[in-house]
């Protein structure tokens, strides 16, 4: 055995002290350690992380760092990052082949704000570097397109539809279908045909994440999307009054029902604070989305608060993570997307090494 590949085995060592808080499992276990290199007791490597939005990035970079400046001799220490997002699939009947997670957005009842929640997240997601899809599957009142501002419509590729980019995200919309003066008047099978074009029929191309922001109920539309591919899993939002909680608890069961996992609630509309004496006052009530955490024991992804800024960034077509990136609710809505990807992460990781598979209904 030479120095170098001794060298390379104590600096592997050394960082194995180096945990990563969402995954609970060191680095080097982890395969994120790469490319390390050792001359003249000047070291460099990289870490691949499993998500570009990962909350903890610059945190685990440092302890790398200092991790391995601790050893003796150590001159000089350079540590770049990068991510690989992990997949979920495919397993099973997949028609989305380049698609590495899917994450329906369901809330159980309209008026709670999901498609704005869908849209900011995928777009704070989009500016993490990930490459993210936004399928607005809300056929009955597919609000999407306003949200992000597109005038486009989809044209044709090679084998389907070219889904219209926006603030680098790729969507696809109920609404680009349906006139303005026209009301969805569908059937079970008009709808589970759509949502099946939506998946088969659109040239995706590789994606990290889709979002899916579904309509409200329980009904085809979610049946079809989880029958047909395999879901990394569910995102439920809610507010924070008994209603919408109760209601989002139909949306919870259906998931289950459907073996799909849960990946976390979101709160929208959690609370109001005053600009001028930041006190809060929480018009809907409070502890909503903490009650369905501790019911279902999934985690609180994040707490979005009323503001009128959220409204006027979705009614001119750029979401407030654009519009307003250092306000509280942009803030919100990134620390939110953040603590989501670190959670589908979480899911991929434990599925790879229980070697578990998706199970559709």
């Amino acid at each position: 055995m030479n120095d170098s590949q001794i060298n390379q085995e104590q600096i592997l060592d050394a960082l194995r002290v180096v945990i990563d808080p969402d995954l609970h499992r060191d680095i080097v276990a982890l395969g994120f350690v790469k490319e390390l290199k050792v001359r003249n007791n000047r070291v460099s490597f990289h870490l691949e992380l499993t998500t570009p939005a990962c909350p903890v990035k610059d945190e685990l970079r440092e302890q790398a760092e200092d991790a391995v400046r601790k050893l003796p001799g150590i001159e000089a220490v350079e540590v770049t990052l990068s991510a690989q997002v992990r997949s979920h699939g495919p397993t099973g009947q997949n028609i989305i082949p380049g698609i590495k997670n899917v994450i329906p957005v369901g809330s159980g009842k309209g008026g709670v704000g999901k498609s704005t929640v869908s849209a900011n997240l995928a777009v704070a997601l989009a500016e993490t570097g990930a490459s993210v899809g936004l399928m607005d599957a809300d056929v009955y009142g597919p609000s999407i397109p306003t949200i992000l501002g597109i005038n486009d419509q989809p044209r044709s590729g090679g084998k389907g539809m070219l889904p219209v980019e926006a603030h680098g995200v790729k969507v696809i919309s109920a609404g680009f279908f349906v006139k303005p003066d026209q009301a969805v008047v569908w059937r079970g099978p008009m709808l589970a045909k759509m949502i099946e074009q939506f998946l088969g029929q659109v040239e995706w191309g590789e994606l990290d994440y889709l979002v899916v922001d579904l309509p409200p109920g329980t009904g085809d539309v979610q049946l079809t999307l989880c029958q047909r591919i395999p879901l990394t899993g569910a995102l439920i939002v809610t507010t924070p009054q008994p209603v919408a909680v109760n209601i989002a608890e139909k949306a919870i069961i259906m998931f289950n029902q459907l073996k799909c996992p849960l990946l976390g609630v979101v709160e929208n509309m959690s609370y109001w604070e005053s600009r001028t004496t930041g006190e809060r006052e929480f018009i809907f009530g409070s502890g909503g989305a903490d009650r369905i955490a501790e019911k279902w024991e999934v985690p609180v992804l994040g707490k979005i608060p009323l503001a009128t800024t959220v409204r006027e960034s979705s009614d001119s077509g750029t979401p407030i993570v654009l519009d307003e990136a250092g306000s509280p609710a942009a803030v919100a809505f990134v620390d939110t997307a953040k603590s989501l990807a670190a959670q589908i992460s979480i899911r991929n990781i434990r599925a790879e090494s229980e070697g578990l598979v998706s199970i559709n209904f």
